[in-house]
């Protein structure tokens, strides 16, 4: 007999009748607008899982800011570093409470290819442009639907779309929840150690409430958060964190929103960056002849073919291309300063 064994689909399926009852379970081809045949091999939420890490929104993440501009160090995390974070986080809660692994790594893997250049930044620039706001997770659901189709499945679009803790009502999977909890805790747990490592903080700065929760910031605070998830879960029967923890949770990112995120020291890269995002878009709605045709949705109206090609810039891009329209110095030792606005067209560089 061989040492190698294959191990189907139809195999993994049948694996799953020993996950939680309230995991969700693969079935054929899945929920998917577009019917499709099922796949020998792979289930269908490790087909969607595929399709986005092989798209090109992935891999534009590792360009765009995760909360530090320009960072000059080599290991400041990223949008992609960020989204593998989550991924990782949300894997482990669903493993620990036997729920559909494939389905949030899928869904965290997607999670946030709709994001601006420049982070939240970039999404505060955008929404001033829409009566309703802009919200990344709609935009990640609209490139897999519209800009880059996948297919992908019901449970996989309904988890990326809300997975932000502001869209209501939340989503409809624990394994959604277990990404909307594995998102929370991957940023928290990475930006205050690069906000530590950029000294715009130091470990004596945070709360004591947190500090005495958590202890000294590392990775044991990513086990803690996980571990608050699982045994809360596991009393309720739903996923949520520990009564106990939530809050300093809460308050942690609290600090960090008026300590780092929007600080002094990071004020004038976040007026510069918002700057250029917004100068982007009454550019090309000026001019979009100059928006690439390749990403483009002709049925979409002005505006939002103008956001859908600035969403997916990286940060390099939009500052090529701001560079290239606006000609300005964009980094002074680092620093992102004023940008001039007189308007200078050009070609738009090659993508």
């Amino acid at each position: 007999m061989s040492a190698i064994r294959q191990r189907t689909r139809i195999d993994r399926e049948a694996e799953e009748s020993a996950l939680s009852p309230a995991a969700t379970r693969s079935h054929g081809a899945g929920d998917r607008r577009e019917p499709e045949e099922p796949h020998e091999f792979r289930t269908c939420f490790e087909r969607d899982r595929d399709r986005i890490t092989h798209s090109k929104a992935f891999r534009r993440l590792k360009h765009k800011t995760q909360v530090f501009i320009n960072p000059s160090g080599d290991h400041t995390v990223t949008r992609l570093t960020h989204t593998l974070q989550v991924a990782q986080v949300a894997r482990s809660l669903a493993a620990n409470m036997a729920l559909n692994e494939p389905l949030a790594e899928a869904i965290a893997l997607g999670h946030d290819v709709g994001h601006t250049p420049f982070g939240h930044i970039g999404e505060d620039a955008l929404a001033q442009f829409f009566d309703d706001g802009w919200v990344h997770s709609s935009q990640s659901v609209r490139i897999f639907d519209v800009l880059e189709p996948l297919n992908l499945t019901e449970q996989v679009r309904d988890g990326i779309l809300r997975h932000p803790w502001k869209v209501q009502p939340p989503p409809t999977t624990p394994e959604a929840m277990c990404v909307r909890f594995a998102d929370r805790i991957a940023y928290l747990t990475h930006d205050v150690l690069d906000a530590i490592r950029a000294h715009a903080i130091a470990p004596g700065d945070l709360p004591a409430t947190v500090t005495a929760t958590f202890g000294e910031p590392g990775s044991s605070w990513i086990g803690l958060l996980i571990s608050a998830v699982v045994q809360r879960s596991l009393e309720v029967g739903t996923v949520q964190m520990d009564p106990a923890v939530l809050p300093v949770m809460h308050e942690l990112r609290a600090f960090m929103f008026e300590r780092v995120y929007m600080g002094h020291d990071q004020q004038t890269h976040t007026r510069a960056a918002k700057r250029i995002v917004t100068e982007l878009v009454e550019f090309l709605l000026e001019h979009p002849e100059h928006i690439t045709d390749t990403y483009t949705d002709p049925d979409a109206d002005r505006i939002t073919q103008v956001a859908d090609f600035v969403a997916g810039m990286t940060d390099r891009y939009a500052l090529a291309l701001h560079d290239r329209w606006f000609r300005p110095r964009l980094f002074d030792v680092g620093v992102l300063p004023p940008v001039p606005t007189a308007h200078t067209p050009g070609p738009s560089p090659a993508r």
